[in-house]
């Protein structure tokens, strides 16, 4: 029995069914009405997210005072340990909001429901599940 002509051909068509499909639409999902509004530019999550003292594992905390320009949050200002960081949006692969100081010593990255706080010469954790006041807790908890 020969059906080797067969298998490729059912592996292609369903290959080309995969490419005729569109990824879901990210601002079509259905988001609870806390959560922070998502827009999109060039490949860049904008999320509308607070400023204000962060609430982190372990008991650390991280001030975050965002700055926008044309509803876009392009900088913030970070309180770590006594001291304060100027970081700049840096175009990130996933899209997510992530922002690091000039000397690269300090990544913040937003998620729509936490924050974390990363050395940026090692990329290690400072601070984890970082939350600001009044938000509700991660939507796997």
């Amino acid at each position: 029995m020969k059906h080797p002509p067969l298998l490729i051909l059912a592996a292609l068509c369903m290959a080309l069914a995969s490419c005729a499909s569109s990824p879901p639409d990210p601002q079509a999902s259905t988001l609870p009405s806390s959560e922070a509004p998502i827009s999109h530019r060039n490949g860049q999550l904008d999320l509308a997210l607070a400023s204000g003292n962060y609430s982190c594992e372990l008991g650390k905390s991280v001030n975050v005072e965002r700055e926008y320009r044309e509803q876009v949050n392009y900088r913030i200002q970070l309180g770590w340990n006594g001291r304060s960081y100027h970081l700049e949006r840096d175009n990130s692969f996933s899209g997510l909001p992530r922002f690091k100081d000039k000397a690269g010593k300090m990544v913040w990255v937003d998620l729509p429901w936490k924050g974390l706080l990363l050395d940026g010469k090692t990329s290690k954790p400072l601070a984890n599940d970082c939350r600001s006041p009044g938000s509700a807790a991660s939507p796997t908890a």
